[in-house]
């Protein structure tokens, strides 16, 4: 039997949340290794100074996890486990620096090619407009908290999720303060301190440093360059039992991926044998007028659909919406409620009006045009400057996904080109864990606050130090 005691006095959540993320980690660790015994029930009861229904629901929890097997009258185990199945504790288990620690660094006479906001095609002064008379329109309710979720808002969410055929019923669907805030409301909603949420292990790290800092754990998906790869996920699933995956299926950050048909209809099928809950990001496949079938069309019962205006009309405007499940809409409500203080009412009566009236797709389409030309520039400048430079791109994406050739390395590469006035993102700032894999990626943004005059300066650059990789980079400082 192992002679094993934890400490739980601190820690969030309650004590068998608490107990269960012991018995992990010491299994993570080593520390419980394949085939010890845990301590009876009873004697760790009574060494804690719990009760013993505190730590038969903490073991369930772990045997439910796949870590541990027991029979009655034989104690429980840690289970054998496959040298494939031991993964790295995730990074943000090490409290991270925060994202855009690096870009706080960037002088006023850099060129910042690191957002991936909407381009400014001259829709301030509409937007303007609007705000102005919605605040005539609206009296006191525009300066008020907003005290109830008006029709009007839900019909412009359920127009503006729209995609290739599927649309949300209004009653479903409720503005969020961006489509951050709406996924941790998701999580918040569906899931409790200690539960696992699935991310690609590459991917926008700001949303899975939250969830970590809220209590839940990451669970770590491999990246492939089709997006996640559905026997992975049924690995996870199996091992690890997430309580939901966050999924962005068009378009990831950064690294372009978008699932197959196939494979959508194969991760539903599987979410759905596990129980685990979608969550799925379409900020940027919301930019494409083809793209694949949202997995909410698939899945309803259990997938929640998110989109927003950052990336096609306004990033300011801080205006996105989520499509809920049956009987989870109250649920999300709230949540976001707690976690953000609310919604500026002016601001979500700017976005509805905006969608309503068919401006926000008219100055979408503007702004695709933009991308489009911009993707097309990148393309042809980084790849002309060095024949083994690879670039991944879509006319539709404000983002470009570069291969480095030998012998760059992201992180000299980025601060070469930060030598040189230009910003970009290295691959390190989108894992949220060891991967297994080179990663010789650096993301280049498009948008933002950049002028044609920026972009084409930056790209410029950018060519010249992939002109002449032989040379490196390095300084004395």
């Amino acid at each position: 039997m192992t002679n094993w005691l934890p400490d739980i006095r601190t820690g969030d959540g309650p004590l068998y949340a608490r107990l269960a993320g012991r018995i992990e980690n010491a299994i993570e660790m080593g520390d419980l290794p394949s085939g010890a015994k845990l301590p009876p029930q009873r004697n760790l009861a009574f060494d804690l100074g719990v009760t013993v229904g505190t730590v038969s629901r903490a073991y369930q929890i772990v045997r439910e996890r796949g870590l541990v097997s027991g029979e009655v009258g034989r104690g429980t185990y840690v289970m054998e486990r496959q040298a494939d199945e031991i993964r790295p504790a995730p990074a943000v288990r090490q409290a991270p620096a925060p994202q855009g620690s690096e870009r706080a660094l960037v002088s006023d006479n850099t060129i910042a090619m690191t957002s991936t906001a909407a381009a400014d095609v001259g829709q301030g002064p509409l937007i303007g407009e609007i705000i102005g008379k919605a605040s005539v329109d609206t009296g006191y309710a525009g300066i008020d908290y907003i005290r109830s979720i008006p029709r009007s808002w839900q019909e412009a969410g359920s127009q503006w999720l729209a995609h290739n055929g599927w649309s949300p019923d209004p009653a479903t669907v409720i503005p969020t303060l961006g489509v951050h805030a709406g996924i941790m409301a998701a999580v918040t909603a569906v899931s409790s301190i200690g539960d696992r949420i699935a991310f690609e292990e590459l991917c926008y790290p700001a949303t899975p440093r939250a969830v970590a800092m809220s209590g839940r754990r990451v669970a770590r998906l491999k990246s492939t360059p089709d997006g996640i790869d559905p026997e992975d996920f049924e690995h996870v699933c199996a091992q690890q039992h997430p309580k939901a995956l966050v999924l962005v299926a068009t378009l990831n950050n950064p690294t372009l991926g978008t699932v197959s048909e196939e494979n959508r209809q194969r991760i539903v099928e599987i979410a759905r044998r596990y129980n685990v809950w979608i969550i799925e990001d379409n900020i940027y496949g919301g930019l494409k007028d083809k793209a694949p079938t949202p997995i909410a069309s698939m899945a309803p019962e259990r997938t929640f659909h998110l989109d927003g205006l950052s990336k096609s009309v306004s990033a300011g405007l801080r205006s996105g919406w989520i499509s809920c499940p049956k009987g989870t809409l109250t649920r999300v409500v709230n949540a976001h409620r707690l976690l953000t203080g609310g919604a500026p009412f002016l601001l979500k009566e700017t976005a509805a009006r905006l969608v309503l009236s068919g401006e926000a797709t008219r100055i979408r389409s503007r702004v695709r045009d933009v991308i489009a030309r911009r993707s097309k520039l990148a393309v042809e400048s980084l790849s002309g400057a060095n024949p083994d430079v690879e670039v991944r791109s879509d006319p539709d994406c404000p983002f470009v996904w570069l291969t480095l050739p030998d012998p760059w390395l992201p992180g000299t590469f980025g601060k070469a080109a930060r030598e040189v006035g230009v910003a970009v993102d290295v691959a390190d700032e989108y894992k949220i864990g060891a991967i297994s894999y080179p990663c010789p990626n650096v993301r280049i943004s498009l948008t933002g606050p950049l002028s044609d005059d920026k972009i084409e300066r930056g790209l410029a650059a950018l060519a010249d130090l992939l002109s002449s990789p032989s040379l490196n980079f390095d300084s004395y400082e």
